[in-house]
């Protein structure tokens, strides 16, 4: 199982970013998908999961409103569109997969991980 994250990259204040993650090995569609991230001295944040089939999400309150997960299964792909960048949103943001049919808030309890793209936003 692979995860390859991307999109990542350096934004102003206020700008948007669309980071997606792509998967191989798996099928697809069988896993609950998060994003996290985490920045130097900081543990590994929850942002979102979506659910297999899509219609469940779920956010950390830090970026509710602001970010949002979705996923196209017939491409192996889940996204998160971010939407007015802070410089606090600063960190290496990793995707992940889990087993199961919840919605996952844990890093424990998801499977597999990607490699992590980085987001750095300038005020």
């Amino acid at each position: 199982v692979q995860l390859q994250a991307s999109g990542g990259g350096l934004v102003q204040a206020g700008e948007s970013l669309r980071l997606s993650c792509r998967a191989s090995g798996v099928m697809f569609s069988s896993y609950v998908m998060g994003w996290f991230r985490q920045s130097p001295g900081k543990e590994r944040e929850f942002l979102a999961a979506i659910g297999r089939s899509g219609d469940s999400t779920e956010y950390a309150g830090s970026v509710k409103g602001r970010f949002t997960i979705s996923r196209d299964d017939a491409k192996n792909t889940v996204y998160l569109q971010m939407n007015n960048l802070k410089p606090e949103d600063t960190a290496v943001y990793y995707c992940a997969a889990a087993i199961g049919w919840e919605l996952y808030y844990s890093d424990y309890e998801y499977d597999y991980w990607g490699q992590g793209t980085q987001v750095t936003v300038s005020s």
